[in-house]
């Protein structure tokens, strides 16, 4: 069994600091608890220090080598959900959200007799029945998926 090393688990969650170099807080280069591979300690602890020892917020970002926009992201995310704010999140839909049962019986229905998928078509389709805009591309992710299975 290989254990995984710290960097491993942290990319693994999207929580590896790209840019370890830039934080520059004298805390953060000392061996030992703080660590400026791991983006949401680097991010807790720029939030600390503006906060807590009156650095104003230009500066605590440049401090932690992360732009002012993402102090204020990151502020905001630990002010609604506190250190889980901090996080990463995916973003964007999380599934094929447009691609119904009755839009899929749609496809289904109107797929060519050899099984051949026009999906441009298809979307047009779709569009024009049910009101619905989806991209060609869904449609051929999704009649792929059902496929596999």
């Amino acid at each position: 069994m290989t254990k995984e090393s710290k960097p491993d688990r942290l990319r693994q969650m999207g929580a590896l600091n790209p840019r370890p170099e830039g934080v520059h807080a004298s805390w953060f280069r000392e061996a030992g608890f703080f660590d400026p591979l791991d983006l949401v300690q680097v991010k807790y602890e720029m939030l600390r220090h503006a906060r807590q020892d009156g650095t104003n917020k230009a500066d605590a970002a440049a401090l932690f080598g992360l732009s002012r926009q993402t102090y204020y992201q990151a502020e905001a995310a630990f002010e609604r959900d506190g250190i889980a704010g901090l996080l990463p999140r995916t973003r964007g839909p999380k599934s094929a959200h447009k691609l119904t049962g009755e839009v899929m019986r749609l496809v289904e229905e109107h797929l060519d007799a050899n099984g051949q998928l026009q999906a441009r078509s298809l979307a047009e389709l779709v569009h024009s029945r049910l009101g619905i805009s989806v991209h060609p591309r869904s449609i051929e992710r999704a009649v792929a998926r059902k496929k596999k299975r």
